[in-house]
């Protein structure tokens, strides 16, 4: 499975994102000519060294400094540019997601706001350039490892702020991605954050598989390590997705099975991904229940209090978990015969990050309307169903 990699061992901006995919073989001419005819901007493509390093370095340089923007006129820009499809799309994304941000962080809504920073022509510039060169890329999966992002303060239009800027931490906090801090500067800014997290699934360490492509995309500054970020193109094989999850769990004795059957359904639609609850015997010998969910770290401060609200217990444990190990789960349909007529099966595919088929389950709604106009047991179609499916895929 063909993946793009980012590695901002040394933060990441949005020249250093286009340098980087220059690196892999993004035609630079085609990338130039495709930013300059959106914004009025010049952008030069060179090589700089860093520590030892040869990468590329991209510069934007604008003829207008001035030009801070409201949201609308971004997407105004956006829209009017011809782009191709799912570059305009993935450039309004990411614009959104810096607009939303930004809106959090300055108590206004979009349409007040004036964007200063990421308002400028050389921002715009790189989102645009960034959006072009990945899609170009072709990646099936796109992964990013632990972003360093710097240290110390920064200033900012609104003044100094310790780092990450209140922007780049607001971005990061609902992105997944993995951060930690060294050295003594701003190293990951906003536009770069945005771009990393709208594309990118968060990954701990490299994945397994073979390396096809390596780039580097300069850093302006000169530091201690070298100010770049490393993108390699790698053929997947075998590598399962994560996520980050924590578990929640309580102790109850005085709740009725009626109240623990409600409990199911109100903590998914809290947004729980799974609730398990399993019989016990408690202090004195009582009976009681130990309910665990699993749910993602933005939402467990709410399911933990409608937890609370539903069983009256006085206390939720939160047990850390680093990831979990998950399949990338896709739908499909198989056909099965009886009695001389087919059925369409709507089936569950799970599978890893190179498309190896890991296990195939029928939908159980499909299956039961089958077995009612059949009288087929239900089991039996379930069973013909994945039989079906696994032999659609075993010919493919």
């Amino acid at each position: 499975m063909r993946s793009l990699i980012f590695e901002p061992f040394s933060g990441a901006s949005g020249d250093m994102i286009v340098g980087g995919l220059i690196g892999l073989g993004v035609d630079e001419s085609e990338l130039c000519e495709i930013i300059e005819s959106v914004v009025d901007v010049t952008v030069s493509v060179g090589t700089a060294n860093k520590c030892g390093i040869e990468a590329t370095d991209v510069h934007i340089q604008t003829h207008d400094d001035k030009n801070n923007r409201k949201y609308a006129d971004l997407i105004d820009t956006v829209k009017a540019a011809a782009l191709p499809a799912e570059v305009e799309k993935s450039a309004l994304g990411v614009f959104r997601l810096i607009g939303e941000t930004e809106s959090r962080v300055h108590g206004k809504t979009l349409e007040e706001l004036h964007f200063h920073e990421v308002g400028q022509d050389d921002a715009l510039a790189d989102v645009i350039g960034s959006c072009y060169a990945i899609h170009k890329i072709k990646a099936d999966h796109i992964f990013c490892t632990p972003v360093n992002v710097g240290g110390g303060n920064v200033k900012a239009a609104h003044g100094t702020f310790p780092v990450p800027a209140p922007a780049t931490l607001e971005i990061l906090k609902g992105s997944g991605l993995d951060i930690y801090s060294s050295g003594e500067r701003e190293l990951l800014t906003p536009t770069g954050a945005a771009i990393l997290a709208y594309f990118a699934e968060p990954v701990d360490r490299l994945p397994m598989g073979k390396i096809l492509e390596t780039g580097y995309g300069a850093g302006d500054a000169d530091i201690e390590i070298p100010n770049v970020l490393r993108t390699m193109l790698m053929d997947v094989t075998g590598e399962l997705s994560r996520d980050s999850i924590e578990v929640l769990e309580t102790n109850v004795d005085d709740v009725t099975g009626e109240v623990l059957g409600n409990l199911f359904d109100k903590l998914m639609e809290a947004g729980a991904k799974d609730v398990a609850i399993t019989p016990t015997t408690m202090k004195k010998g009582r009976s009681g229940h130990i309910i665990q969910v699993i749910a993602k770290p933005e939402d467990s401060t709410r399911i933990a209090g409608e937890l609370m609200r539903q069983t009256g217990t006085l206390g939720v444990r939160v047990i850390p978990t680093k990831h979990r190990f998950i399949a990338d789960r896709r739908m499909d349909s198989a056909t099965i015969a009886i009695a001389d007529k087919e059925y369409k099966v709507a089936v569950k595919i799970a599978q890893d990050k190179s498309g190896e088929i890991l296990h195939i389950s029928a939908e159980y709604e499909d299956c039961r309307r089958v077995s009612d106009i059949t009288g087929l047991p239900l089991k039996e179609v379930m069973r013909r169903t994945e039989e079906s499916a696994w032999k659609k895929y075993k010919d493919l």
